[in-house]
């Protein structure tokens, strides 16, 4: 798309990718952390904008609604990681509830194998990661509803490269954040990949949501 079109046609959406991307090279800045944080939020933020602003309805009010818990949680994951966490659980909650209600009438054997595996697999590789056994179980219990995020977005009928990937995309960054925890706590990976992975499987699910439900309206 022409970068002129862009700004004229999406600014919410040019505005979220300039703060998302932008903030990947100050977030071990000097900012003060008030601002850090704010910058944190806005990628995410600007695409619950971007979702209202591009299409009227209960879908995008909600796709919308699972950005803004997604913002609410870049932020609060800042003060205290189970706030963040829960509201990053209300937001998959809600998503849930929008991708069962587009819920594909047909899916192949793989596509079946595919949702359960997330659905299973994601909880249980989330359970083992942390060294610290306590913190395991609330884990494994907000992973339980990261794999059936992530499971029903590759069971909907919306586009499973868009918005499929990006909730696997979504759902790997919160993997790599537990695996600081435990085996990756020394390691530079974690750092470098979490938040690329989670802001553009948040703008591959957002842009993927409205994308299809403009589509559809048309």
């Amino acid at each position: 798309m022409p970068k002129r079109a862009l700004i004229d046609k999406r600014p919410w959406l040019l505005a979220s990718l300039i703060a998302g991307i932008s903030y990947y090279f100050v977030r071990d800045s000097a900012v003060p952390g008030l601002y850090l944080m704010a910058w944190k939020g806005a990628g995410v933020a600007l695409l619950a904008a971007y979702a209202l602003a591009r299409h009227r309805g209960a879908d995008s009010r909600q796709i919308a609604a699972v950005m803004g818990f997604g913002a609410l949680g870049d932020v609060l994951i800042e003060l205290e990681l189970t706030w963040g966490a829960i509201a990053f659980l209300i937001g998959h909650l809600i998503a849930i509830h929008l991708y069962v209600r587009h819920h594909r009438s047909v899916l192949t054997p793989s596509q079946k194998l595919a949702g359960w595996t997330f659905f299973l697999l994601i909880p249980v590789i989330a359970f083992f990661l942390p060294t610290d056994r306590a913190a395991a179980p609330v884990i494994a219990l907000y992973a339980t509803g990261l794999g059936a995020m992530t499971a029903a977005a590759w069971s909907s009928t919306f586009p499973r490269y868009r918005v499929g990937i990006g909730a696997v995309l979504f759902a790997t960054s919160d993997l790599l954040i537990f695996a600081r925890m435990g085996p990756l706590a020394h390691s530079a990976l974690p750092d470098l990949l979490i938040w690329p992975l989670y802001y553009f499987g948040q703008f591959l699910i957002c842009t993927g949501v409205v994308g299809e439900l403009r589509k559809r309206a048309s």
